[in-house]
């Protein structure tokens, strides 16, 4: 590697008081992944710099880690105290969920702390392609969702905060996201997780591609490359690579950022074999590109 990482997604948490009902329900449902077992213990930057070592990781993002929503602001003010004491986060990505008659109140909340950058909510979303409803065109439109008036009102304040968004959807519903990414231009979006391209079927990744360039029009969106692990398999650079390339097609070296989504994705593979499958599939690639991907585009994003 010649040039240092900004790993602009992954998580901490500290377990036993119950602020993460999806790790500690007493029957916790499984992630896209398989069963969350293997997750159920504290993840702490001394944890992260242990998985990490191996490389350069000079800044890192911490995403909202789905926390108790009845307090979101109280992760903030966690996270805070554990950057003081340890140097990372460098940054943060706070949980907000745009429907709440308090919006306000959690983005002001937020916005105090001067670690944070953005906030995420993963908006109501129909389970399938099938079940999607298409938007602003069906009356009444899914509460909760992106096309929901209300959560849209909530929405419109992150541009007074100086907030960005963190979107986490299912690829069917990049349409809906592209529409409120032309509706709010003042508001930067961020795709997570490269649209969850979990259906590898060519009938799948086509959906997924349609979608991707779809939201990729709008020039307000970027995209993380992360968290597009499979269930069942181990992460490898040879499984990944057209998931990969055809994202950075798609959106452009410019807004595309490599990261880790740790420690959820070591249910899928290691740190090492993530970021050296990342390196894999874009050896031919300039060395200024790759900076790009591996740490500039994250360093202007998350304002490092």
């Amino acid at each position: 590697m010649k040039f240092p990482i900004v790993d602009c997604h992954h998580h901490f948490w500290r377990l036993g008081q119950g602020n993460y009902p999806w790790l500690e329900a007493p029957d916790p449902a499984p992630h896209r992944y398989g069963p969350v077992q293997p997750l159920l213990q504290d993840y702490l930057p001394a944890d992260y710099d242990r998985d990490t070592a191996a490389f350069e990781v000079v800044a890192s993002v911490h995403v909202e880690a789905e926390w108790n929503p009845d307090d979101p602001v109280t992760e903030t003010r966690w996270l805070h105290d554990v950057a003081e004491a340890t140097g990372r986060p460098s940054a943060i990505v706070g949980q907000a969920w745009f429907a709440r008659d308090d919006i306000e109140a959690v983005l002001a909340g937020h916005a105090a702390f001067p670690l944070v950058r953005a906030v995420r909510q993963k908006p109501a979303a129909a389970p399938n392609p099938d079940a999607m409803r298409p938007g602003m065109s069906v009356i009444p439109v899914m509460p909760g969702s992106m096309s929901d008036p209300e959560w849209r009102r909530g929405y419109g304040q992150l541009a007074k905060y100086g907030l960005h968004y963190e979107l986490q959807t299912r690829y069917w519903h990049l349409g809906e996201a592209a529409d409120l990414a032309r509706d709010f231009p003042d508001i930067p979006m961020i795709v997570n997780h490269a649209g969850v391209p979990e259906d590898r079927h060519e009938t799948g990744l086509a959906a997924w591609r349609a979608s991707l360039e779809a939201v990729a029009a709008q020039p307000n969106v970027s995209i993380k490359i992360s968290g597009i692990g499979e269930a069942g398999y181990g992460w490898s650079a040879a499984r990944q690579r057209g998931v990969v390339r055809d994202v950075i097609r798609i959106f452009g070296v410019d807004r595309c950022m490599f990261a880790s989504n740790y420690p959820v994705d070591r249910l899928t593979g290691s740190f090492d074999t993530i970021f050296n499958g990342f390196l894999e599939v874009t050896k031919d690639l300039s060395d200024l590109d790759r900076r790009k991907l591996f740490h500039d585009n994250a360093v202007r994003t998350y304002r490092l």
